[in-house]
């Protein structure tokens, strides 16, 4: 009983050390908002998404993408519009001549920290596409593909 409770503490301290490193970095880039970027990364951490209301212009993309090079992820930005289809989120299959089989490009959704700016501007079908993906942590086109977390255990 005494080991698992060392191991679960050691577990927290480790946690708790990388989630300042990752803190102390973004604030490199973003000054003055820490009770935002820690609030964004327990959202990270729990698998969750956030979500950022704020006037246009005080850094809500750049703060993204400085949590997604901090973590070593790939960041992606979605300008929703009314003339989105959903394969421009997800990706699509196409038939690749030269290899003669069909092949799957990845869309956006595929990045580790994904900025969707304006979704109530897209079409319904186009929403219900993010939506599944951010449920679901996969997208079924020819084939199932996952689409990754930020922070991996």
């Amino acid at each position: 009983m005494a080991e698992t409770q060392d191991r679960t503490i050691g577990a927290a301290a480790a946690i708790a050390a990388f989630g300042e490193r990752v803190v102390a970095n973004v604030e490199r880039v973003i000054v003055g908002k820490r009770a935002v970027i820690e609030q964004c990364l327990v959202a990270l951490l729990c698998e969750g998404h956030i979500l950022l209301e704020d006037v246009p212009g005080v850094g809500k993309t750049t703060l993204a993408r400085a949590l997604a090079r901090s973590l070593g992820g790939e960041f992606r930005r979605i300008q929703f519009t009314p003339d989105l289809l959903p394969s421009d989120i997800s990706g699509i299959t196409y038939f690749n001549q030269r290899q003669g089989e069909f092949a799957f490009r990845p869309g956006p959704i595929f990045a580790s920290v994904v900025l969707a700016d304006e979704i109530n501007r897209a079409t319904p079908r186009t929403q219900s596409a993010l939506l599944e993906a951010m449920e679901e942590r996969q997208l079924l086109e020819a084939i199932v593909a996952d689409v990754p977390v930020p922070v991996e255990e």
